[in-house]
């Protein structure tokens, strides 16, 4: 059924894009939400890279061509609650947390929660089949992890 609906959405001509799994809907998601604020920032970019080395386990050129998959899935695909009933239907409650803590990672990069990216992540955790609770979690979580970060940098 979801190849079907991807297909909807794809143009005649252009070459295959893969059937999405739980990671190329995650790594869509995150794309989508770097991408809401209309700037798609090379931090944004690095960052969906090392998310997806971390969940996945990819090496640094593997992550970046994973992440270059989900632009196009991100262009051609469907509304944000596909991929997370994608997601809530291929992995289990940890992974789905997991995949809720980096998109709030990718939200905060900046610094600053755009109104589009919050209405994004708000859509994929309730498709993810998440609770407010688990938002906040994750949103703490996101924040405790940037302050982390940025300690570091001050070093």
């Amino acid at each position: 059924m979801l190849k079907k609906l991807f297909q909807a959405f794809r143009p005649n001509d252009p070459p295959a894009l893969p059937d999405p799994d739980a990671e190329l809907a995650l790594g869509a998601l995150l794309v989508r939400v770097a991408k809401s604020d209309r700037e798609y920032k090379l931090e944004e970019i690095s960052l969906i890279d090392r998310i997806l080395s971390r969940l996945y386990q990819h090496d640094a050129l593997e992550a970046a061509k994973v992440r270059a998959t989900c632009e196009k899935l991100h262009s051609a695909a469907p509304e944000t609650d596909t991929f997370g009933r994608l997601i809530r239907e291929t992995t289990g409650l940890d992974e789905r947390l997991a995949a809720l803590d980096a998109l709030w990672e990718v939200v905060l990069a900046d610094n600053n929660e755009h109104e589009g990216e919050v209405r994004i992540l708000e859509e994929a955790y309730k498709a993810m089949g998440l609770s407010f609770a688990d938002n906040e979690a994750a949103r703490t979580k996101a924040q405790v992890k940037l302050l982390a970060s940025q300690g570091d940098n001050n070093v």
